[in-house]
């Protein structure tokens, strides 16, 4: 949808995982989405580039969320929801919602 609008597909991506997660890093998009990661980065750079995105530092991961000192920042997340909202529930599913673990159950824990 926003394809066309900002002639970038990752963008899209970008926009609504964020509305959707808050936060993110780089490998995480790119597993998310089954794509590379240069490409990934690029787009979070450039988005940064714009304002758009912060990022910041968790470990030695870089971390990218909103930047609440954009000014259309409440009018880019009401666009994102909408388009999220016309999406395809199995296309919901399988790129936006899928939680996976980020680590192993601890040995002995009940499930």
């Amino acid at each position: 949808m926003f394809e066309y609008l900002f002639s970038n597909k990752n963008v899209e991506k970008v926009l609504m995982y964020l509305m959707l997660h808050q936060k993110a890093n780089a490998t995480q998009l790119s597993r998310a989405f089954n794509s590379s990661l240069d490409p990934i980065q690029k787009t979070l750079r450039k988005l940064e580039e714009g304002g758009l995105l912060v990022s910041f530092l968790e470990g030695k991961t870089r971390v990218f969320q909103w930047n609440p000192r954009y000014p259309f920042l409440s009018e880019i997340q009401a666009l994102a929801s909408k388009a999220y909202s016309y999406l395809p529930l199995d296309i919901q599913e399988i790129y936006y919602q899928s939680m996976k673990r980020k680590r192993p159950r601890k040995t002995g824990k009940p499930l």
